[in-house]
């Protein structure tokens, strides 16, 4: 009997690109990975547990190469491994805001065919939560405030005279400038740009006047001067960046926000092949050399309590509820 291709996948938070019902979100707000990993003959669950992977597993990051989703599945990649005793080979498929990759892996056997050509909540089965990192919301030195109270005073004082870049619709700086309007009481334009980078030269540069980033893509401009940062979206300071209060401190915890990626496989999925995924994935995320290098990047891995496939649910099933009424509201729809 012939091995049959499965893949499995990742995601993050809400969305990471659209705006159809949350079980058919596949926006920007999410951190989508995913893993092809190869099925074996229909034998007795122990022995297949036993045998898997009988093959080389490739890793899809539906993103290009350099982005934070491509830097935590590299990391990943290289530690399953060495768990895994196969090589993990990544592959980049952008496009579509991560949905074309994602979808590509949901279609994979046993397949799953829906309207977005996948559900990013009945086609997968959840891992691991592998870790999160907030963004930073920084604003042009031209801006006249010093805190996220003062920002918000000038913007009440300044109702659409100022800009927010953006990723384009349904990203995370799309949705937290939406959330920031609606909380706030503010209004100011939303300017969508192809990526995090153009959109923080064009905060250096005056030509915007803020922006949610990555750290990876802000921080340094912050460090060097050229932009300030009004507060990170986490409950707490990150350990990179203590400087920068956080949204509870700076007064709006309503902001707290995530890039996260999570290890996702197809829906049907044995589970003895999904929890000898999360034992390899968990003791890579556990070796300190790999935790540091993920700290640099500003990623946060979870406490051991929530690094369970059960964890994983729960926290997908609450950034949808979150985040849902807001894109419902805004009317993304899904591209």
């Amino acid at each position: 009997m012939k091995n049959r291709k499965r893949e499995i996948c990742t995601s993050g938070s809400v969305r990471d690109e659209d705006g159809q019902p949350p079980h058919l979100l596949g926006r920007r707000n999410f951190l989508h990975l995913a893993v092809g990993a190869a099925t074996l003959p229909a034998v007795s669950r122990t022995a297949r547990a036993q045998a898997y992977p009988s093959r080389p597993i490739t890793m899809i990051v539906p993103f290009a190469p350099g982005g934070l989703t491509d830097v935590i599945g590299r990391i990943l990649a290289e530690g399953m491994r060495t768990s895994l005793g196969q090589p993990v080979i990544i592959e980049n498929v952008g496009g579509a805001n991560g949905s074309i990759g994602t979808g590509r892996v949901a279609r994979a056997a046993p397949d799953a065919i829906c309207a977005l050509q996948y559900d990013v909540v009945k086609d997968f089965e959840p891992v691991l939560l592998l870790a999160d990192a907030p963004l930073l919301l920084v604003a042009s030195k031209a801006v006249p405030a010093n805190d996220l109270k003062e920002f918000i005073a000038w913007l009440k004082l300044n109702p659409d005279k100022s800009s927010m870049g953006t990723v384009g619709a349904g990203s995370p700086g799309h949705l937290l400038g939406l959330l920031l309007q609606k909380e706030t009481g503010t209004r100011f334009g939303l300017v969508a740009y192809r990526g995090a980078g153009p959109a923080m030269q064009d905060v250096v540069a005056g030509q915007i006047e803020t922006t949610f980033a990555n750290t990876a893509t802000s921080l340094p401009h912050v460090r060097a001067g050229s932009a300030k940062a009004f507060a990170v979206t986490a409950k707490k300071r990150l350990a990179i960046a203590p400087d920068i209060p956080s949204v509870d401190e700076a007064g709006l915890p309503v902001l707290h926000f995530s890039l996260w990626a999570g290890l996702f496989a197809p829906r049907g999925t044995p589970k003895d092949i999904i929890s000898k995924l999360n034992t390899a994935a968990v003791s890579t995320l556990g070796d300190p050399t790999i935790r540091e290098s993920l700290a640099e990047q500003g990623f946060e891995i979870p406490q051991r309590e929530r690094e369970t496939p059960e964890a994983l649910g729960a926290y997908q099933k609450a950034e949808i509820e979150k985040w849902w009424p807001i894109i419902k509201e805004a009317g993304i729809k899904g591209q």
